[in-house]
Formats: C-alpha cells, sequence, structure tokens
C-alpha cells in the first residue's frame, strides 16, 4: 500500500495548506525537466497531491486504507463501512455506475491501444468483379478510392506550417494519466488514456487550419495493384498501406479487396479446371468426327470424336484449365458430349431415318 503522507512527508492532521505546501515544495524539485529530476517520484507525487488535497478523496482514503488503492477490501476494510458507503448516511456525496464499476475492476471495455495505434488509419474494404478469362493471366487494375489522405497544408503532421509538435503537458509525453475513481467500496486510481493528447503523446503548438489538427483530409487517391492469375471468388489481396492516412503522420491502414469472379456462360468453373459442354449429332456421335470449339483464352482447338460416342461421355484436354494460384501449371479443360435430337426433321431426313431403322440403326 502507498503510504501518500510520507510521499509527501506530511501527518496526518496536516491542514490543507502544508499539504499543498509540501506538494510544490516537491514537484519544484523532482520536476522531469530539472536537472536531478525524477519523473516516477513526480509522477507519484502528484498522485499523492490528488488524494491528499481533496476532502473527499482523503476521508476515503483514511476509512479504507489498502483497498482504496486496490479497488477492493483489504487490509482495515469493515463490512460496515460497506453498507455505510451504500447507504449514503449522512448525506455523504459521491456517485455510482455499477456497469462502470464493472468495467473499471475487471478491465471490460477498457483500451489497451498504444500511440501506434491510435494514430493508425482506418483499414478499408471493398469489392472488385472480374470475368473469369481474366483469371488466366496476372491482371493490373487501376482504380480512384475516396478515403482519408495527408493534409497537404501541414504535410500529415496536424500543425500550422512553421509551428512545432509539443510534448503534452498533461501526461508528459506517455499518452496516458492516472485518474481516481469512486466506487461502493471506496475511491482508487487507474491509468486511463489523456484527454488532452488523445492518448498520442504530443499535440500541435498550433492546429492546422486545413485539417484542424488531424493531419489527414477526405480526399481520392489512384492505386495500382496486381490480381493474380488463378484467384478465385471470395479470395482477398491485402494492400498494405492504402487505407486511410494515419492521423497525424501515424501508419496509415490497409486496403483489403475482395475479389467476385462473374459466372461465364459458355465455361463453368470447379477449382482451377474448366468445363464446357458441347452438343454434336447422330451422325457425330455415331460415325466419329472432327469438331472446333474455342477456348476461354479465345484460341481453337481441334476435338477427335470418336465413332459410337454417347450422350455423358467426357473428353479431357490436360493444362487447358485455369493457373493454380500461387503456383505453378494449369487444371484440365473437360469436354462433355451431349448427342442432340432434332426438333423437327425434313421429309428427306424422315426417310433416311427410316432407312437406318429398317438396318436396326
Amino acid at each position: 500500500m502507498k503510504d501518500y503522507y510520507k510521499i509527501l512527508g506530511v501527518s496526518k492532521d496536516a491542514s490543507q495548506d502544508d499539504i499543498k505546501k509540501a506538494y510544490y515544495n516537491l514537484a519544484h524539485k523532482y520536476h522531469p525537466d530539472k536537472s536531478g529530476g525524477d519523473e516516477g517520484k513526480f509522477k507519484e507525487i502528484n498522485e499523492a497531491y490528488q488524494i491528499l488535497s481533496n476532502k473527499d478523496k482523503k476521508s476515503q482514503y483514511d476509512r479504507f486504507g489498502q483497498g482504496f488503492e486496490n479497488g477492493a477490501p483489504g487490509v482495515g476494510f469493515d463490512p460496515n463501512q460497506f453498507n455505510w458507503a451504500w447507504g449514503r448516511p449522512g448525506g455523504v456525496d459521491f456517485e455510482f455506475d455499477f456497469g462502470e464499476i464493472m468495467e473499471d475492476f475487471f478491465n471490460f471495455g477498457s483500451s489497451n491501444k498504444t500511440k501506434t495505434d491510435i494514430k493508425k488509419g482506418n483499414d478499408i474494404r471493398i469489392d472488385i468483379k472480374i470475368p473469369l478469362e481474366e483469371v488466366l493471366e496476372n491482371q493490373k487494375k487501376e482504380i480512384i478510392l475516396e478515403k482519408e489522405v495527408d493534409c497537404l497544408r501541414c504535410s500529415g503532421t496536424g500543425a500550422e506550417p512553421g509551428t512545432k509538435i509539443k510534448e503534452c503537458f498533461s501526461c508528459r509525453g506517455t499518452g496516458r494519466v492516472q485518474e481516481v475513481k469512486k466506487t461502493i467500496l471506496g475511491s482508487y486510481t487507474r491509468t486511463t488514456v489523456c484527454p488532452q493528447c488523445r492518448g498520442e503523446g504530443n499535440v500541435p503548438e498550433k492546429f492546422c487550419n486545413v485539417c484542424r489538427g488531424e493531419g489527414r483530409i477526405k480526399g481520392e487517391e489512384k492505386i495500382e495493384f496486381v490480381i493474380p492469375a488463378g484467384i478465385d471468388s471470395n479470395q482477398t489481396i491485402k494492400i498494405e498501406g492504402k487505407g486511410g492516412a494515419g492521423k497525424r503522420g501515424g501508419r496509415a491502414g490497409n486496403l483489403y479487396v475482395r475479389i467476385f469472379v462473374k459466372p461465364n456462360s459458355t465455361f463453368e468453373r470447379s477449382g482451377d479446371d474448366l468445363i464446357v459442354r458441347l452438343p454434336i449429332s447422330f451422325s457425330q456421335a455415331g460415325l466419329g468426327d472432327e469438331v472446333e470449339i474455342t477456348t476461354l483464352d479465345k484460341k481453337k482447338l481441334l476435338l477427335k470424336i470418336l465413332a459410337g460416342t454417347e450422350t455423358g461421355n467426357v473428353l479431357r484436354i490436360s493444362n487447358k484449365g485455369l493457373p493454380h494460384f500461387g503456383g505453378r501449371g494449369k487444371g484440365h479443360l473437360y469436354i462433355e458430349l451431349t448427342v442432340k435430337t432434332p426438333k423437327k426433321l425434313t421429309k428427306k431426313q424422315k426417310e433416311l431415318l427410316e432407312k437406318l431403322k429398317e438396318e436396326g440403326i
């Protein structure tokens, strides 16, 4: 348990004037900016003065002892004092929020963000649709993205040109300050984000007239990136540093591009393989034939259909599918054959079919 009286070098019955005088003397002696200063001692002195200079806080500290510091009952804690604090007899004046108390005790909702995290820009997520044929090769894309960009006037610093960025006086550049909280179990001290600099540790001497100290404004940026060959729907490309600009020179967020591959009217995708359905006539199925087809990359390919082919027969052509994502090689092209049944026949066709029928075909 910290002994605040000992830290300030005063007795428990010291007057407020004595406490204030002791604080000023010690603060002057240990201030970090002075030669021989001690930042840790200086913070400890400030903490003690915050408690002992406030009548209510001092009373709670004297009453709860270690329980005051830890935010829970401890040495010298009397259960009857709990009832006293809850019932507020004699008009004792302090308010509490039970939800806030639970948050403070168990760190619900507390922020462990570093100064770097606080200044980091927002991540951005967008969707892009591409046709199936673009999956065959790497695709260079260029987009115009609306987002937060660095302020041109202050070059992202947040400070008016010609002025400086200064260390926050309240937190001495740490981005964190100590805060005294009152609860039904007494008061206690916790470390929280500095409200002056919002956890950054420094502030502009004079805010930029354009971005008002943010170091960023709404704008546009042209971004170029590559969609790798073989990519599939719902795969995401991460482009580092192309999200929203960071605050006051902080690290930019990332851009995440989710890809959707549009269906093709001719070719069906199955992983890295392609499937195409090819209708053939009775004569082609019975006698065999050579048929020319156009592949997904617009190249001509000659297929040999064997005599006696039936509906459902599948031909496989190796390495004519899609590239393997992130690797070498390609999938296969599968041609599924379907024997067409004519809907309408000419008189001559009917006569020929009748003769074939007579032949048992």
